[in-house]
């Protein structure tokens, strides 16, 4: 896989706390014996003013003892990672790899060049619908395309994080290299649609449209009174 240098070790800049609630108990209040664990692990890495790096990976694992009494050790079953390169504000993937780290068959690496397919997709209009007539089922690998299926939201998301790293890197919207300048309403439409939040008929959309303010995320909003910053920055860090 492409390696990626930072001045700040990945380990450091995210928490590491489980996602999930406490494991549950049974109604003996003991608890209930855990029979698998699959993760997905998705990060993005600003390798341009223009371009992200989407790095994911999927791990299925059966817990320790579970297959081998005598084993003390989680049993990986599955173990897929992909890297994809984005440009913006297109949206298409100019460069895609997979590697399968553990599989359960010797023919599964032989599907990993498949996924060139991926470069000239759009990440974002019909990705979804693509993926499946592409790699879907016997096509390819059902792990490896879920995980395709898992990266893409992040690629969207990046929009905002690499117009704000652009920002702190001082790069201006619209120079050379950089995110083109984006509309107030090009900024809010790449949703549409994509939740109930963002349905075209929500109260959010039809505000929005009437020219009503964009007002920060509720994530940045709870932050920023944190951090004592004024809600009107929120615009100005955004370039909205």
């Amino acid at each position: 896989m492409a390696a990626v240098s930072s001045s700040h070790p990945s380990s450091d800049l995210f928490a590491d706390d489980a996602i999930l609630p406490a494991d549950p108990v049974g109604a003996d209040g003991q608890p209930l014996e855990s029979l698998h664990d699959r993760e997905y692990r998705v990060r993005a890495f600003r390798v341009a003013a223009n371009r992200v790096l989407i790095r994911g990976a999927v791990r299925d694992q059966k817990p320790p003892g579970l297959y081998f009494e005598q084993d003390p050790d989680p049993l990986t079953v599955h173990h897929m990672q992909v890297d994809i390169e984005v440009e913006y504000p297109s949206m298409e993937i100019v460069a895609a790899q997979v590697h399968m780290e553990t599989h359960p068959n010797v023919e599964c690496p032989r599907i990993e060049p498949h996924y060139g397919e991926l470069v000239g997709l759009s990440i974002a209009r019909g990705f979804t619908h693509k993926v499946r007539e592409l790699f879907g089922g016997p096509r390819a690998c059902t792990h490896t395309t879920a995980l395709l299926q898992a990266m893409a939201p992040v690629a969207v998301q990046c929009m905002w994080s690499l117009r704000a790293a652009n920002g702190r890197a001082g790069n201006e919207p619209g120079e050379a290299g950089a995110v083109a300048p984006m509309t107030r309403r090009d900024m809010w439409k790449v949703n549409l649609n994509s939740c109930h939040v963002w349905a075209e008929d929500s109260d959010v959309v039809a505000g929005l449209a009437a020219g009503g303010a964009m007002e920060p995320p509720e994530f940045a909003r709870r932050r920023m009174i944190d951090l004592g910053i004024e809600p009107a920055e929120w615009a100005r860090r955004m370039g909205s």
